[in-house]
């Protein structure tokens, strides 16, 4: 029988303890500008990459904070702080073995030659900025360490020595165009042994030798330098034994706070390491992660490591609402506030309009990361034409959209939770995007149409050598249609809860009823969806189907589209969904994700109710085909926006509430035995519920929010006692079930 998540007398069962990646074989892609291969860990701001060979290991320190504020990469966005070397001589040649284990967040690693065994255990603490590597070996063997701060790039390096304390410093400052400082110092401390002159340990059978490195930035603290050597130098055996059973018990709550059981181990392996690496990634009261997240190997990340706006930067949150891991989420907005005065400034004098207009790409405070090339030789080298003043010498690369993706994020995070703060904080930004499109909508012959904005990126790039405006003028792209849908719907909820804006409600309801319909047209005797009303580029208006571009108008972020909003037109996403396997040329292309979108096509076709097991299939094989030893879904065009594509297409099979009525088991083969615990669906509602031999047991919610609860009768035909606090109150019927909830009640649904 399938077990939940025990909690009983303080004891806990962590699921994904049973889930660990495995290395046999020294890492590949360390360093890297994109995806590291190495074992992983990190606290959702200081993030570690094991790279190098069993006698030159190489601990690699990324920190979501350091970044080179400067507006063109290359060169620009997130930066290298640097990192730890141990150099172990007698292990050359060694055998490589080590876990990332994932409930613990640690890596532990073992290297063996010949007799000689070392052993290596390191982790990056929950709740300090604070790396620890143990070290033990069978047998007496010599260690040089040293901690480096990455070098060039324009950056300012310095090194010391304080009373035994090694410490490093990089600094980017007073340099032309840099928006802000950045400044960060490691220092490190060795614990169980003194070192000898130049860093030299001696490892002795029995005993254990521990480095501590502290990292703090000019964005943690004003004396970031005396901080992180103070720190350094303060700890002590018992200084880590406190550390480590705090970041054991942040971990322990992290897991507890949800869980999924569907009986594939494949799949709940990728669904446990999706969910680690994103806990390592992103944390409250942090930066909010790039492209890359904290595992930083070297400058010049690919595209800078910013946060890139038409669905890079949105998506790795996607599964964490869901999972019930709101904490994680609540850097997600930051950037985007700080940056509204630029996009306001950018509306009026590019657009001539109200509002908020962004580029494809932005960076912490207010940071624009996507300047075009700053000469005209550079730029055509890079872009094949010498025009580097296109858009104010911005990349909005043709889309008006980018500001309104990130509305998705916020609405899926103010109808999980219905909290009051969360709502006042995003709701300026939301009316801002609300001014822009009210301004730039056309109603013309009873519908509102969008033109100029564009399906894909449109660029001068060295393809089409400059010609780039001859593809200009998408009209009524279904990415923009749906964004702009859901923005207006969002509006009305969101103004709705907080009593503000009441006199503009009806000009947004109009909106929302007269927005232009999608395009179909017909496909071998079936509707099928067009990409594009009209466009004069033959990319854009050749997309026929549902594609990921489509997806994140229609379904995720958009929401707006699904069997129950429109049940005929959900029919034509599923015929589209069912032509996919006629385009594949080989295992792992469905979808056509090896690109991008494994976070967008897979949870959105179960949303849409494509078969479950085919899905699964599809899935595993696409994992097959891209996926890295660490357990990292890679993706050419971006790095950790796959952490969403497992948990969330599970917990949308699991259950799903975003058309709100919360469904159980809405997409799953009824053969299969199944559970989830604590999921959170729109209501905030928490629910668990199990499946066992065709039969779905109780269905258990919490209500936070006490908001009133719809949800689809899980047992059809059957009548239902509802249980309040424990207590027997309402019998329910019918299809669908609607009652009041009170704040923190604790329901339960059971069939007659």
């Amino acid at each position: 029988m399938l077990l939940g998540l025990r909690q009983a007398a303080g004891a806990q069962e962590i699921y994904a303890g049973r889930y660990k990646a495995v290395f046999t074989s020294v890492p590949r892609k360390v360093p890297t500008s994109k995806t590291p291969d190495g074992p992983l860990a990190g606290n959702g701001d200081i993030g570690l990459t094991l790279g190098g060979n069993p006698d030159k290991l190489r601990f690699y320190l990324g920190k979501n904070d350091f970044w080179r504020a400067y507006p063109v990469y290359p060169g620009g966005g997130i930066a290298l702080p640097g990192w730890l070397e141990i150099d172990i001589p007698a292990l050359a040649g060694a055998g490589y073995y080590a876990e990332q284990i994932q409930d613990k967040a640690e890596i532990a690693a073992r290297f063996t030659k010949g007799n000689l065994a070392v052993s290596v255990k390191t982790w990056v603490s929950a709740t300090t900025n604070t790396v620890v590597v143990e070290l033990g070996a069978n047998e007496a063997c010599s260690m040089q360490f040293a901690l480096k701060a990455a070098e060039g790039n324009t950056s300012v390096n310095a090194e010391g020595n304080d009373a035994g304390t090694h410490w490093v410093t990089r600094s980017f400052e007073n340099t032309p165009l840099l928006a802000w400082p950045s400044h960060v110092a490691m220092a490190v401390k060795v614990i169980g042994t003194k070192p000898e002159s130049g860093g030299s340990v001696t490892l002795t059978p029995n005993s254990k030798v521990t480095l501590a490195v502290t990292i703090y930035s000019n964005h943690d603290a004003k004396n970031w330098k005396q901080k992180a050597i103070t720190e350094a130098k303060t700890m002590t055996p018992a200084t880590i034994t406190r550390l480590q059973k705090d970041h054991q018990g942040w971990w322990a709550k992290y897991w507890g706070r949800s869980s999924v059981q569907i009986g594939d181990p494949f799949l709940e392996k990728y669904y446990y390491a999706s969910q680690y690496l994103f806990g390592a990634t992103s944390r409250a009261g942090k930066f909010a992660p790039g492209i890359w997240g904290p595992f930083i190997t070297k400058d010049s990340a690919a595209w800078g490591g910013d946060y890139h706006l038409n669905y890079n930067y949105q998506a790795p949150y996607w599964a964490a609402y869901s999972s019930n891991h709101i904490d994680e989420t609540d850097n997600f907005d930051k950037p985007l506030l700080d940056y509204m005065e630029s996009g306001k400034r950018h509306a009026k004098e590019l657009l001539g309009i109200n509002g908020i207009y962004y580029p494809v790409g932005i960076g912490p405070m207010g940071l624009v990361t996507t300047r075009w090339p700053l000469t005209a030789d550079e730029m055509e080298k890079r872009y094949a034409s010498r025009e580097n003043t296109i858009d104010g010498g911005l990349k909005f690369l043709g889309q008006k959209i980018n500001a309104v993706f990130s509305v998705g994020n916020m609405l899926m995070r103010f109808y999980s939770t219905y909290d009051a703060a969360y709502a006042r904080r995003v709701y300026p930004y939301m009316r801002e995007c609300a001014n822009f499109w009210e301004d730039y909508l056309k109603f013309e012959n009873g519908r509102y149409v969008i033109y100029m904005d564009h399906y894909n990126e449109v660029m001068p790039n060295l393809k089409n050598k400059g010609q780039w405006r001859q593809l200009l003028g998408d009209f009524n792209s279904t990415l923009s249609v749906g964004l702009v849908k859901m923005l207006f719907k969002g509006m009305i909820d969101v103004s709705g809860f907080l009593n503000a804006d009441q006199d503009r409600r009806e000009k947004w309801e109009h909106i929302v009823k007269h927005m232009s319909q999608f395009t179909v047209r017909e496909v071998d005797g079936k509707l099928s969806l067009k990409g594009v009303e009209t466009s004069p580029s033959p990319i854009h208006s050749g997309v026929e189907g549902l594609a990921r571009v489509s997806i994140h108008g229609l379904v995720l972020p958009g929401g707006v589209c699904g069997p129950v909003t429109d049940s005929a037109f959900n029919q034509v996403l599923l015929s589209d969904v069912g032509r996919w396997k006629d385009k594949m040329k080989g295992p792992g292309e469905w979808a056509n994700t090896l690109g991008n979108g494994i976070e967008t096509c897979f949870p959105a076709v179960v949303r849409v109710g494509y078969d479950s097991d085919e899905v699964m299939k599809q899935l595993t094989d696409r994992i097959n085909r891209q996926s890295l030893p660490n357990l990292w879904i890679t993706a050419e065009g971006g790095g950790i926006e796959t952490l969403a594509a497992v948990p969330l297409t599970i917990n949308e099979m699991m259950m799903q509430s975003y058309e709100g009525v919360i469904r159980i088991f809405p997409n799953w083969n009824r053969r299969k035995n199944a559970r989830f615990d604590h999921l959170r669906a729109y209501g905030a509602f928490l629910v668990s519920s199990g499946l066992q031999e065709g039969k779905i047991g109780s269905v258990k919610m919490l209500s936070e929010a006490g908001r009133p609860c719809r949800i689809e009768n899980p047992w059809p035909g059957h009548s239902v006692q509802l249980l309040r606090n424990g207590k027997k109150a309402e019998h329910l019927s019918g299809k669908v079930f609607s009652f009041e909830t009170s704040r923190g009640e604790r329901l339960e649904l059971i069939s007659h």
